[in-house]
């Protein structure tokens, strides 16, 4: 696999990288030896760049990439995440950015890791009752420490990363982004990272599953996939949206390669870094090879009428988890 500088403060990683989340939480059941063998099979392939989060189990996802890692840590760029306050016994709080929560977050995480450092250390959601500014520079005395080497944020506006990025330079903002998702285009968090010379890391590139064109009824989720309740996944919303992607599963098969596939070449074609999710060798080896997928003018501008800015419907997140959002 080739490799990439993500942002302008010196890191590297390959040009896909890697969302354990499912491994661990939200979609349906868990099949350790299959996620740590996927991550095996990741790193094997030329993956560096794994994503995980204290919230995702919570802890368990970065205990297993622990486990994946133990004596070959080198072998990863490991990003995690704080600021989605989860107590010690695992309870969820609500938003936290306060300094002394970032700094005992992080301690957790390298235990729970195995580890000494963080590569990537993110603020997973923007807490509206602290100053960015605080926040950031707690991440930066934890980068003076030597115990993260990046930072970044998760889901924030525009105004924020540029007031984030004064503090301390910001190496990635990770945000939804794909062909069911390009609001970042509209709303001058795009502008703002290529101004600063942030990277894009783009999560669920593969709009949660939808642009794989593997389901076609909201009965396809096991009865707790938080998919369930996302709004785009239901009633009309899912109907409406199922239209979009038959139109990318007809392009992707008229230049021979699968939905996932199209979707994710053309999120690597804009310049970011997808971290598609899976914890399945087999999807994970699909995803993969959509780094050696060129798509050619022609397809760009079938791409962009199949599926524009505003093509789907329906919220990203129900209302609570909208309310997280930054702007």
């Amino acid at each position: 696999m080739e490799h990439r500088a993500l942002g302008s403060q010196g890191l590297t990683v390959g040009t896909q990288g890697l969302g354990c989340m499912g491994m661990s939480a939200f979609y349906g059941a868990i099949d350790e030896t299959e996620s740590l063998a996927t991550l095996d099979r990741a790193l094997e392939l030329g993956v560096t760049l794994l994503d995980t989060a204290e919230s995702y189990g919570p802890f368990v996802n970065e205990q297993l990439l622990g486990k994946a890692l133990a004596g070959r840590r080198e072998a990863a760029t490991v990003a995690t995440k704080t600021g989605v306050e989860i107590t010690d016994d695992g309870r969820v709080a609500g938003l936290n950015g306060r300094p002394q929560y970032i700094r005992h977050a992080l301690e957790r995480s390298l235990r729970n890791l195995g580890t000494d450092h963080v590569d990537l250390y993110y603020l997973h959601r923007i807490d509206p009752a602290v100053a960015i500014e605080e926040s950031i520079g707690a991440l930066a005395e934890l980068v003076a420490e030597g115990k993260v080497r990046h930072i970044g944020v998760c889901e924030a506006s525009a105004a924020t990363i540029r007031r984030a990025h004064a503090v301390h330079s910001l190496t990635a903002v990770q945000s939804e982004y794909s062909l069911f998702e390009r609001g970042i285009e509209h709303n001058g968090v795009l502008d703002a990272l290529n101004e600063l010379g942030i990277g894009l890391v783009a999560y669920s590139p593969l709009g949660r599953g939808f642009l794989s064109g593997a389901i076609t009824s909201p009965d396809d989720f096991a009865e707790d996939d938080w998919r369930r309740t996302d709004p785009r996944f239901q009633g009309e919303n899912f109907d409406r949206n199922l239209d979009v992607v038959r139109e990318v599963r007809r392009i992707a098969a008229d230049k021979n390669v699968t939905p996932s596939q199209l979707a994710l070449a053309w999120v690597q074609h804009q310049g970011a870094i997808a971290i598609p999710g899976t914890k399945r060798r087999r999807y994970l080896e699909e995803n993969i090879a959509a780094t050696q997928v060129t798509l050619t003018t022609e397809d760009i501008a079938a791409i962009e009428t199949a599926a524009p800015h505003g093509a789907v419907t329906g919220d990203r997140y129900a209302p609570e988890m909208m309310g997280t959002l930054d702007g």
